[in-house]
């Protein structure tokens, strides 16, 4: 479909199914960092960062008794991610704000329904959900709020969607300054962490109690949001690198590159083999590697994220012919002597 001088292809099925299930998964992300604020975190007066902290600090500098002290969180949250999208948007870009949006909104949105349930939940026991029974017990609070807030948020970053709020300006620090994203968040939430430690009611407990959710969340957020994506490396040094290579395009389905090097004391030639894998497919390769040659050197590591052809699937389906000429990498210095000895 044309569309003045653009071009609409339509989206294939595939398409269609990944963006639903990107879109559930954002979804998802934004509901279970919510519940974790708002049933664990702020019902036992911790702190935290974010923009969740900084309508904390709101909160608690009006009145308990004022009817609407609850859903000063939610507001604030509101308010300051709609301006710092804004913000964001104008000067990041379009790409940026399509990835931000979303977040944007679900996150207070899921901020004021999980507040309007422990509400319902306070009416009918007394207490939040965060405070009554077990849950009344501080470290298993912050424990259970440390733990969803950060696996909501690797949800999120799993799919390359944001939940907005102080990533904004991080990443425009980064930009403009070359300050690591990284290290501009972990500022921006001990500033807001301690700023509550000046509002009435809030002591140093509670100060102590952010700082490790801060610190579990980001752990959370390091071990989960890579899950499924990482992969091992091999590097594998033989004379046989030929069979072996062989073994890797054939029976592990994965591509290879062959490297030439040297030897660094006796300055033999020699071939290198480069291979990424998943992690299961390890324990073969490793196997038929011993089979052609046991003196085989390898090394593998670990990775952390591949992007590129064969790895949107469990493996790689090669067209290779019945009878394969392999391409021999020979070194310079016998490339001449190959032309001197035709000469003669």
């Amino acid at each position: 479909m044309k569309l003045g001088k653009f071009t609409i292809k339509k989206p294939t099925k595939r398409q269609v199914m990944r963006f639903l299930l990107n879109s559930l998964i954002i979804i998802a992300g934004n509901a279970i960092t919510a519940a974790g604020a708002v049933l664990f975190i702020i019902p036992n007066g911790f702190t935290m960062g974010g923009t969740t902290g900084i309508g904390i600090f709101v909160r608690n500098l009006i009145s308990e008794s004022v009817v609407w002290r609850e859903w000063v969180v939610s507001i604030t949250v509101y308010a300051v991610n709609i301006a710092l999208f804004v913000v964001g948007a104008l000067i990041l870009g379009k790409k940026f704000a399509a990835s931000t949006f979303a977040g944007t909104l679900l996150y207070p949105t899921f901020v004021a329904f999980f507040t309007y349930i422990n509400d319902l939940y306070v009416e009918a026991n007394g207490a939040p959900i965060g405070v009554a029974g077990e849950m009344g017990n501080p470290v298993v609070a912050a424990i259970c709020g440390g733990v969803l807030f950060g696996l909501g948020i690797s949800f999120v970053i799993r799919v390359g969607a944001s939940t907005g709020g102080t990533d904004i300006p991080a990443l425009l620090l980064q930009r403009f300054f070359g300050t690591p994203v990284s290290t501009t968040l972990t500022v921006l939430d001990t500033v807001i962490i301690f700023l509550q430690f000046t509002a009435p009611e809030v002591g140093l407990n509670a100060v102590i109690y952010g700082i490790g959710i801060n610190v579990l969340h980001s752990v959370v957020i390091a071990k989960i949001s890579p899950i499924g994506m990482r992969r091992t490396q091999v590097k594998i040094i033989s004379n046989h690198y030929l069979e072996i290579r062989d073994i890797i395009l054939n029976k592990i389905s994965r591509g290879v590159t062959v490297l030439y090097g040297q030897t660094g004391y006796l300055k033999e030639d020699c071939h290198m083999l480069l291979t990424v894998i998943s992690p299961r497919q390890l324990v073969p390769l490793k196997a038929e590697i011993q089979k052609i040659d046991p003196n085989a050197f390898m090394t593998i590591s670990e990775v952390s994220e591949v992007r590129g052809n064969g790895f949107h699937t469990d493996g790689v389906e090669f067209l290779m012919p019945e009878e394969r000429e392999y391409l021999t990498i020979v070194p310079p210095e016998e490339l001449e002597k190959e032309k001197e000895d035709a000469k003669d």
